[in-house]
């Protein structure tokens, strides 16, 4: 899928309310679990000991970081959109995030999104995407809400 491109405030307010795009698939390798792990100081065993994870987890493998699935969300958005004429983009805050479903090892997942709203603060442009990370082949999604960006332009 071709990138949406956005010069302009005014580039943005055209697709208020419509669906921007749909990422690519990426898979959740054990190794990349386990890189977050020790980024994050989180080692939990149903992350990163697959073996224990086999036997106990109701899963009956690991299972990628909540927030390792949301950390894409800047590389998954990038695949969707290029915003030219800025000055900086800054993450705002999210809105009625809830993780929906764990993803499994091995498992792919992709960004559905979608502009929910644009104001226009003084000239930044404050855009609220509502967002969906979808489990390739799974029904229920892995995550959802509203990420909010503010986008300084030239």
């Amino acid at each position: 899928m071709e990138k949406v491109v956005i010069q302009s405030y005014e580039d943005f307010e055209k697709l208020v309310g419509q669906q921007i795009g749909i990422s690519d698939y990426i898979e959740l390798t054990q190794e990349r679990i386990n890189l977050f792990a020790d980024a994050t100081l989180d080692h939990q065993w149903i992350h990163v000991d697959p073996e224990r994870a086999r036997i106990e987890s109701p899963f009956h493998s690991t299972i990628a970081h909540g927030y390792l699935t949301l950390s894409l969300l800047p590389h998954l958005w990038n695949q969707i959109i290029e915003v030219h004429n800025l000055k900086m983009m800054i993450n705002y805050g999210m809105d009625k995030m809830k993780f929906g479903q764990p993803v499994l090892v091995g498992q792919s997942i992709r960004l559905v999104a979608k502009l929910q709203s644009l104001t226009n603060l003084r000239g930044v442009a404050k855009a609220e995407i509502k967002f969906a990370i979808e489990i390739k082949d799974q029904p229920k999604k892995a995550l959802e809400g509203i990420a909010i960006f503010l986008y300084y332009f030239n």
